[in-house]
């Protein structure tokens, strides 16, 4: 069993190498699909939330849940690439140990710009609210979580009102948030980043999650591997330390020798066991949950 692990465990960073050097994602997502998934965890797919911009949702609910914490979590992509159903092992990792999952679509480069996939993250949420119920999720747990260009979203829609101001919610509503090598003050743009954005003052301000760390933002976890050159740790480390000025709550877990994509799959089942994203996500939401579980409904 150790053995056939640590074949797949090769297997996907082989794969992994194929993403990076031929854009192979459905393959390489195929071959972390082919994961042992766990038994106790209930999938529904394509649960429409935005019928006007045929966005849909994928759900992983705990058999048997009720009242459980939920994350809506936000895959990264660089704001132009990503299909939710390539993260079913995020799912079923977090689904598996207690916690409801929803993962949205939302639109892309070239077809919007920003800030129009900031919207569908709000309505995203702002569904996962009205409906967390229907899934043994409770409403007033809600987390946002996401790995890189996801990770910002989650950023924006924890510190910047306006998004969530739009479908009638405000950054306290929810739990915390979750950035797993989150992209939180990435300036200068590069590559397709000053279309996505705006290359002028207003776009490079916007586009910052770190520009709106206020104080009055949900307790953050950020996770972040030392060994990224995708997303450089000084993001996370500048998010936590902003966020302490304001006298915010932001927890900071570095991980040593970690890069950009091994430490989301890290939650993948018997895959890079060792990196604590998993341990440290849960432990995350148990300490919010145990605070502010017993609190009115905001």
């Amino acid at each position: 069993m150790i053995g056939s692990a640590r074949r797949l465990g090769n297997r996907l960073l082989l794969a992994a190498g194929v993403l990076t050097l031929a854009g192979c994602a459905d393959a390489f997502f195929a071959a972390v699909d082919r994961l042992e998934y766990s038994r106790n965890v209930v999938e529904r797919d394509r649960i429409v939330f935005d019928a006007g911009h045929d966005l849909a949702l994928d759900a992983y609910t705990p058999t048997g849940a009720s009242g459980d914490p939920v994350v809506v979590f936000f895959y990264g992509g660089s704001w132009s690439v990503g299909k939710r159903h390539w993260y079913r092992y995020v799912g079923d990792a977090l689904a598996g140990n207690g916690v409801v999952v929803l993962i949205p679509d939302y639109r892309k480069y070239p077809d919007v710009r920003f800030p129009a996939f900031m919207h569908d993250a709000a309505h995203a949420v702002a569904w996962a609210r009205e409906h967390a119920a229907e899934f043994g999720g409770d409403p007033r747990r809600i987390f946002v979580m996401g790995h890189s260009a996801g990770g910002q979203i989650a950023a924006l829609l924890a510190c910047d009102k306006r998004y969530l101001a739009a479908v009638g919610m405000q950054p306290r509503d929810l739990a915390g948030m979750i950035g797993v090598a989150g992209a939180y003050a990435f300036l200068p743009f590069v590559e397709d980043e000053p279309e996505i954005f705006g290359d002028d003052a207003q776009g490079r301000y916007d586009s910052q999650p770190i520009n709106f760390v206020d104080g009055d933002e949900p307790p953050m976890l950020l996770l972040q591997g030392t060994d990224d050159e995708e997303v450089p740790p000084n993001n996370a480390q500048g998010m936590a330390e902003r966020a302490q000025a304001m006298d915010g709550t932001a927890t900071l877990k570095l991980y040593p020798d970690v890069g950009h994509n091994r430490i989301l799959l890290a939650l993948a089942r018997g895959h890079e066991a060792h990196i604590p994203t998993l341990a440290d996500t849960l432990a995350f939401i148990a300490r919010i949950d145990a605070a502010d579980k017993t609190a009115p409904m905001r």
